[in-house]
């Protein structure tokens, strides 16, 4: 059994001012691509004969430009023309959430050019990020299509082990499926579809139940993502049967799926504390334990933003707090390569922000080197290991802030980047994170979590967001 395999993950958020490039991906091939995409224990078991193409990996971001694209495609593509004689099944991770300048989705074009070469039949399956975007026609150019069910994302390796066993099981019993979809006129931000809060977790436990028909091979809802603007946006549910009889019924059931999430509009809020920004740093100075993180949620990295708004620390000095604070991290390369530069225990002035607007508008502070630091082969989110970039921590001068100067754009969720960073979260009052929701390991370990309902590229407010292209009517945009 042969199985050619290929990743492409992309949050491009058009609201930055950055264009993608290769020099922004992870790119792997061979065996690693094996690795990364955490096939290699299953495939192993079934004497799968594995075909790698690449693994592109550029996390969250700008747009793509199109050169680079068409490099990721084109690999993908020439790998299975190579191939083509040789192919039981396509095994691809598709995030869903790209976007290539001139062209669009990235993932629906990769689909729909590998659905001509390869004709209707070939078992192919994806796995999907919640948080992208889909059509009816992506959908049912793939056999098999399954998102992850939790978010934060703690399900990735099961929600790869399935759809695996699956394929497996569709190339040795083939069956003429395809994996019915609807589109609902809602549309959420990831902050708002929280898998530990209702009624995501209804919703979840609804797709549980569904599945134990036996016709029903998969269900799985995706949230959509908002940071640029397509007629691609939008929650939806697919559902898959188990056998080309019971496609009928997988319609109903789908119906089903898609009247219940709709049910469930209203009950879609912000997860856990969230404030205006003044309030939510009032209440994070006033909270007598530690740590307290905070959520600068309009400089969400994790949904695409650049990292490197400077609001917050204005905010923090300006409120002249003796409290121990901690920023993880701001994103400023030209600051980092100074920093760079020295040792150590060296003092220097620095002028914090790329000043790409008023929210990223620099900082002056003198600053004390006190960590120079490496995430390079860290693993995150239940992942493989990964390029995740590096950081210089320093002590500002005169008070009890420290930074975390990051070159790139990167998250901090989990301890061990903390301590990469060489500090420990639990030596500091407040910690700053360039986040929407809070993760698990910040909530597990903190006294109080708070999103701060800061500006910025991903900005909370969906209704307020100046959608053109989207599907109308759209609740909450519109009253429906």
């Amino acid at each position: 059994m042969k199985i050619l395999i290929g990743k492409f993950i992309l949050e491009a958020n058009e609201n930055i001012p950055m264009i993608s490039t290769l020099e922004n991906v992870d790119m792997q091939f061979g065996e690693a691509v094996v690795d990364l995409m955490q096939l290699k224990d299953i495939f192993n078991k079934e004497d799968v004969t594995v075909i790698p193409t690449l693994s592109a990996n550029a996390g969250s971001t700008g747009v793509m430009d199109r050169k680079s694209f068409d490099f990721i495609e084109n690999t993908i593509i020439e790998g299975i023309e190579d191939n083509i004689r040789d192919l039981d099944g396509i095994f691809l991770h598709l995030h869903g959430a790209s976007k290539i300048v001139g062209l669009g989705s990235g993932e629906h074009h990769i689909l729909d050019r590998i659905r001509k070469i390869v004709g209707p039949y070939l078992p192919i399956a994806i796995v999907a990020d919640p948080h992208g975007n889909l059509s009816k026609e992506y959908v049912e150019n793939a056999t098999l299509i399954r998102s992850y069910r939790e978010s934060p994302h703690t399900d990735i390796q099961e929600t790869i082990d399935f759809l695996a066993k699956n394929l497996i099981s569709i190339i040795k019993n083939r069956e003429n499926i395809k994996p019915v979809y609807r589109k609902l006129p809602l549309i959420l931000g990831g902050e708002q579809s929280v898998s530990t809060d209702e009624p995501v977790r209804s919703i979840n436990a609804f797709m549980d139940e569904l599945e134990k028909d036996d016709r029903i091979r998969s269900a799985s809802w995706h949230v959509g993502y908002i940071r640029h603007d397509t007629h691609l946006a939008g929650c939806g549910v697919i559902v898959i049967p188990e056998k080309e009889i019971d496609t009928e019924y997988a319609n109903k059931v789908a119906d089903d799926l898609a009247n219940y999430v709709w049910s469930k509009r209203h009950e879609f809020n912000y997860t856990g504390l969230t404030a205006r920004p003044e309030e939510a740093l009032k209440m994070a100075l006033e909270h007598k334990e530690g740590p307290v993180f905070l959520t600068d949620s309009g400089d969400n990295v994790s949904s695409g933003s650049m990292g490197v708004n400077t609001f917050v620390l204005k905010q923090v000095l300006n409120s002249k707090t003796k409290k121990k604070i901690l920023f993880a991290s701001i994103h400023d390369k030209n600051t980092y390569s100074k920093l760079n530069a020295h040792k150590i225990g060296d003092i220097l002035p620095i002028n914090l922000g790329i000043n790409n607007d008023e929210l990223s508008s620099p900082v002056q502070l003198d600053v004390e080197i006190v960590h120079i630091g490496s995430m390079t082969g860290m693993k995150l989110f239940g992942e493989s290991n990964g390029y995740y970039g590096d950081c210089i921590t320093v002590s500002v001068r005169n008070s009890n802030i420290d930074i975390i100067v990051a070159n790139t754009n990167q998250p901090f969720v989990e301890r061990h980047q903390f301590e990469a960073a060489g500090v420990e979260w639990d030596d500091y009052d407040l910690i700053v994170v360039k986040l929407g929701y809070a993760f698990p390991e910040l909530k597990e370990n903190s006294s109080m979590c708070i999103m701060s309902l800061t500006q910025g590229p991903t900005l909370q407010d969906t209704a307020s967001l100046p959608f053109k292209l989207i599907m109308r009517p759209m609740f909450p945009i519109d009253k429906i």
